[in-house]
């Protein structure tokens, strides 16, 4: 629809002139459009703040762990305990083609850590190879990862988590190179983890003092014992196709019913992923479907104030139509004005909207560190603003076909 400039001033005019109704007209769209705007970057950054929880964890990744039997079994009975060991590694490698990492892992809990006077006694050891990256990703502040040379030649050093770094090295600055003791042996530090998700794979990495699973075997006098057998699928293939193989494989080495889910536990990542998706689906289908229906009940009354201003406004009309305005002209001002009053209400609630996400977002910063982004995608705005000026349209619609049938006799009569 054009407008020129006579009919924008004219538009400007009636605005300024019902100054009042034009509030209270566009206020129903404000909030309509503030509410939903708010809700949508309020359930994105609750989705962030949920999905910090399994920062760096591979969404195909399966964890397996062992329990005591349920089921008796070839001649065992229930109840008997069992472990995993490295020869599991080496058979799901090669009898499962479809995954890509298999890698074990070992923990010990409650192990004091000590660096001079400084003691940290609650402290995980976790013994792991350097493809444990590939199921939950480190986030380095200082050094590095564990490499394959520190397993094969058992080296004594360590990667240790944000919580012990801050207990051991209270005053700052980089610890590599410093000997720190676990239950008595030394080891020198190479990295530190900085994650700080709240599930972690056998205790929080803020806790954690990751030594080679080699060195841990021999430290710990382990032997061929697993505590935790971690793999991710390939590219294109999904978890839940083969943990039945999985699943199968490892109890028939270790005569286990593969139908004992007590004795045998799979925790397949990619199905919370799945859930948590699925969750925040139906939150935005929640989301979108109060905010519209809150800028709908705005859109409404925008529509009944303009009937009633187009009644106020007949003899005005009416005499435009008298001195020779066609009735496109009157259609287009009314309907011009209601796109311009619900533009305007419409992009005041989105950019209030905006700056309040942006003061939510302030107090969720951390050390200079974004928690979660509470804000509206570009896109969102710009559906947001093609849709008020549909509603605009719409909410004009009846006034100006009203305003449209005004004949110049019957204003002067009403006049």
């Amino acid at each position: 629809m054009r407008i020129d400039r006579d009919t924008f001033r004219e538009i400007l005019d009636s605005i300024t002139r019902n100054r009042s109704r034009s509030i209270l007209t566009g206020f129903g769209v404000f909030w309509g459009i503030f509410m939903l705007m708010l809700l949508v970057g309020g359930g994105q950054g609750l989705k962030d703040l949920l999905m910090q929880n399994f920062e760096g964890f591979a969404q195909n990744t399966c964890i397996i762990a062992t329990n005591s039997t349920s089921k008796p079994y070839k001649g065992f009975k229930k109840g008997r305990s069992w472990n995993l060991d490295y020869a599991d590694v080496d058979r799901l490698k090669a009898l499962v083609p479809e995954l890509e990492t298999v890698s074990p892992t070992v923990s010990l809990w409650g192990k004091s850590v000590v660096r001079d006077e400084n003691i940290y006694s609650r402290a995980i050891v976790k013994g792991a190879r350097a493809d444990y990256v590939h199921i939950e990703t480190p986030r380095m502040m200082y050094g590095r990862y564990l490499n394959e040379a520190d397993n094969l030649q058992e080296r004594k050093v360590c990667v240790i988590g944000k919580r012990v770094y801050e207990n051991l090295f209270p005053e700052g600055g980089s610890p590599l190179g410093k000997r720190v003791s676990v239950d008595g042996s030394y080891y020198t530090v190479i990295g530190v983890d900085w994650s700080t998700n709240g599930i972690s794979i056998n205790g929080n990495a803020s806790d954690a003092v990751t030594i080679p699973i080699s060195q841990a075997r021999k430290a710990y006098n382990l032997g061929n014992t697993i505590h935790l057998l971690c793999f991710t699928a390939k590219e294109g293939i999904a978890m839940s196709d083969i943990t039945p193989r999985v699943r199968e494989i490892i109890a028939r080495s270790h005569y286990v019913d593969p139908t004992d889910e007590q004795a045998l536990f799979l925790l397949n990542t990619q199905l919370i992923f799945g859930i948590v998706d699925n969750l925040f689906r139906g939150i935005n289908f929640l989301i979108w479907l109060i905010g519209l229906g809150t800028l709908l009940a705005g859109i409404i009354g925008v529509s009944n104030i303009m009937m009633v201003s187009v009644k106020e406004r007949t003899t005005e009309i009416g005499i435009r139509r008298a001195i020779g305005a066609t009735p496109n002209q009157i259609l287009g001002q009314i309907i011009s004005e209601s796109i311009v009053l619900t533009l305007v209400a419409g992009m005041m609630g989105i950019v209030f909207s905006v700056l309040i996400l942006a003061g939510v977002e302030l107090a969720m910063t951390e050390d200079g560190i974004l928690k979660a982004a509470f804000q509206v995608p570009f896109g969102t705005a710009v559906l947001a603003a093609l849709l008020l000026t549909a509603l605009g349209v719409l909410a004009g619609l009846a006034p100006a076909l009203r305003a449209m049938g005004i004949k110049p006799v019957d204003a002067m009569r009403d006049e």
